[in-house]
């Protein structure tokens, strides 16, 4: 009797267990760049796995055109302009040519500047249900120590607090940039830092792995171009983008496909990461962990350096589609179906809500979260409840309400119908006036509210 008790409350308790969560996250990655889609020759096999057993979303966007405000909205649930960091952290003269001093970096923006310390985070939210929690990769959040992971939530941090690095010596304009904990290290030196990435994930899934519900945000800066200079590049002069890093093991795998070096690069470079990607998924099912760990594949904006992300227009730094709408998978076997993908209207925004509620947690009281739940859609039982998006990057405006897309920037104005018109090529402003005043009112009334919301720094003026 007394077994058969024990059988039941174990049954009970796995009915109830709650599931690990991996956040994986790419730099730069555009809308069509997964081999899954077909439109390119990438070979991207684990990722077009975890799409096979789990939904795709077609229509999936980030909150803003560019890393470091977008990561915001994936770790806080709420706009860039509601949490404050609504602009890259980032020094003034990275691009001509500038080594900084350890002095001189000390008191750069870089260094000093950060997510504001009141906002919450999914690392605080989630560890205080229960959960072992680590990030892996590109932070991207500040560097100071109030700003770093293990202050944020985190209970393990191994990656760079900023930007963009070089992808061997680990530097950002001659500054070395990994973080063990808070400390800056220069151990791994010389490494290809996806492979470092994949090492430390895989350390922090097979510590905690059936023993305690955990939680790792991985955020590669795979395939970002890399933050060094090439060998003739003098103090002043605009630097020549050196493009994305790779070994030259991934690259030769594109040497009769893609004739383009920097491309080959860019395509080793997505290869590599998805190959670390599958390493992790076979940790997790050597621990007999699959079917309870959920599994979120994004990209934080669109693509760059990566041949175009055609159908959509645009890319990374704009407000076309083509640096909002990003690649995003999500498995998690028994609880979303295999094989499918969605067209419905889904953000970034939704990642805390829907976290929140696969994992039991809850949300901080008093905080306006800007999503909502999206497990029901990904499952297919609902329609997405978002209706409206609106993203600013200084004077550059859009907003989208159902199949509307309007846009004010200095790179192009229009009022598209994305229903008919996916690659914003007919300009309907003259034609639907009243579409493009609706919209313009309706991105005044975000506005407003965001003006409106508790002031955060570091960029809001209070």
């Amino acid at each position: 009797m007394r077994v058969l008790l024990s059988l039941l409350l174990l049954s009970a308790a796995s009915l109830g267990a709650q599931p690990n969560v991996i956040l994986i996250v790419s730099d730069d990655q555009g809308y069509p760049d997964l081999g899954c889609i077909g439109s390119k020759p990438l070979i991207t096999p684990n990722l077009d796995k975890l799409a096979a057993e789990g939904v795709r979303g077609t229509s999936f966007y980030v909150t803003w055109p560019a890393c470091t405000p977008s990561r915001s909205s994936i770790l806080t649930g709420r706009y860039p302009q509601r949490n404050g960091l609504y602009d890259m952290v980032r020094n003034d003269m990275v691009n001509f040519g500038h080594k900084f001093s350890a002095e001189e970096y000390a008191v750069s923006p870089e260094m000093t500047l950060g997510l504001d310390v009141r906002e919450i985070t999914i690392g605080d939210m989630l560890k205080k249900a229960g959960y072992a929690t680590g990030c892996v990769g590109k932070w991207d959040m500040g560097q100071a120590k109030r700003f770093l992971p293990l202050q944020r939530g985190f209970d393990f941090f191994y990656g760079h607090g900023n930007n963009g690095i070089d992808y061997y010596t680990h530097e950002r304009y001659g500054v070395p940039s990994l973080f063990r904990g808070n400390t800056r290290t220069e151990e791994d030196k010389g490494k290809y830092v996806t492979g470092v990435f994949r090492r430390e994930a895989l350390y922090f899934v097979n510590q905690h792995a059936g023993n305690k519900p955990f939680f790792l945000y991985l955020p590669f800066n795979a395939p970002h171009g890399a933050s060094s200079f090439p060998e003739d590049t003098k103090e002043g002069e605009k630097k020549k983008g050196e493009g994305v890093q790779a070994p030259e093991k991934y690259v030769a795998m594109y040497r009769d496909t893609v004739k383009d070096e920097r491309l080959a690069r860019y395509c080793g470079a997505v290869t590599c990461m998805d190959e670390a990607i599958g390493a992790l998924m076979e940790a997790v099912e050597k621990a007999g962990q699959r079917d309870n760990t959920l599994v979120i594949f994004m990209s934080d904006n669109g693509g760059s350096g990566n041949g175009g992300n055609a159908p959509l227009k645009g890319s990374k730094s704009t407000m076309w589609e083509g640096g909002l709408r990003v690649p995003f998978i999500a498995r998690w076997p028994g609880k979303l179906p295999a094989g499918k993908a969605t067209d419905e209207f889904l953000t970034a925004l939704e990642l805390v809500p829907t976290l929140l509620a696969a994992c039991g947690a809850q949300a901080p009281e008093g905080v306006k979260l800007d999503g909502f739940d999206m497990l029901p859609v990904l499952q297919g039982e609902t329609k997405s409840s978002r209706k409206e998006m609106f993203w600013q990057r200084r004077s550059d405006r859009a907003a989208r309400f159902e199949n509307w897309k309007w846009l004010e920037s200095a790179k192009g104005n229009g009022l598209y119908d994305l229903s008919t018109d996916l690659g914003e090529k007919n300009d309907l402003t003259n034609e639907r006036p009243e579409i493009a005043r609706m919209m313009r009112d309706r991105f005044a009334r975000w506005r407003g509210e965001m003006d409106a919301s508790e002031p955060r720094g570091p960029f809001r003026d209070y």
